[in-house]
């Protein structure tokens, strides 16, 4: 995988975009929301979000909000002010202070550990703050998520990171929320021995075949037999060989492939 460095410039372009997404934030006990009525100065609150969920507005007294986004909580206060109230309120609702969250972030990362999440946080973003992959990362992380009701199975969520980081696809950084588990597995080897230019172990990566493996090892040396280079894959605890494989033949972790020498 390419270097880490475009992670900063893939935050830059999400933050521009950050007034969206942060209308997607779930409000939660603990956290002081800022909520205006457009031309009711009067009705102006700060409140902090009840340990029951709920907040205290003027007018219509006990709201339950816990739950909702932020978008959400400002179209419940606007229909509830509308019932006898105020005609057509328009309801901002803005996070002025996050509730306490965290996620842990484990495995090929820089500075592993427990991070505090401030409001809307995306994978990148925690990524960049347990100093990014180290080079034996794998291509995927794993975010393993809470059930959001009793009864529900833990959630597990694969992020692509070569899909993410090399080809830009942000629909990999997914909103990271309070409780995640984020793992990054260390990477699949495969080997490489005999003539080969330069025989060693290298890391795997999705879609390997034989003949990328080899130009990875620096190529065929000049006494190589090109037509009977095998694999040596272990499966149900033994050794298998395939014999004679030709260069589309695809490459799995710890296979090891041997390049003859010509007898010729």
């Amino acid at each position: 995988m390419k270097s880490i460095g475009i992670i900063g410039l893939i935050i830059v372009v999400l933050a521009i975009c950050r007034p969206v997404a942060a209308q997607d934030y779930t409000v939660g006990e603990g956290d002081v929301l800022q909520i205006t009525v457009y031309d009711h100065p009067d009705l102006t609150t700060t409140v902090r979000v009840s340990g029951d969920g709920t907040i205290i507005f003027p007018l219509i007294g006990h709201v339950k909000i816990s739950g909702l986004t932020v978008s959400q909580v400002s179209r419940k206060i606007g229909d509830l002010l509308s019932n006898g109230y105020i005609v057509y309120p328009q309801v901002t609702v803005f996070i002025q202070e996050f509730r306490s969250q965290k996620v842990t972030i484990m495995g090929q990362v820089n500075k592993p550990g427990l991070y505090e999440l401030k409001g809307y946080t995306t994978f990148l973003e925690v990524l960049s703050k347990a100093g990014d992959l180290t080079k034996d990362a794998g291509d995927k992380a794993i975010v393993k998520r809470k059930p959001v009701a009793h009864g529900r199975k833990e959630q597990v969520i694969t992020i692509d990171l070569k899909r993410l980081i090399e080809m830009g696809d942000t629909s990999q950084d997914i909103p990271i929320v309070d409780g995640d588990s984020i793992y990054i597995p260390k990477a699949g080897v495969f080997y490489v021995t005999g003539e080969v230019k330069k025989p060693d172990a290298y890391k795997f990566e999705e879609g390997t075949t034989v003949l990328k493996a080899v130009t990875m090892a620096g190529g065929f040396t000049d006494k190589a037999s090109t037509g009977r280079v095998k694999i040596i894959r272990r499966e149900h605890g033994k050794d298998e060989v395939m014999e004679k494989v030709k260069m589309d033949q695809s490459v799995l972790p710890d296979d090891v492939i041997v390049v003859p020498e010509s007898f010729f």
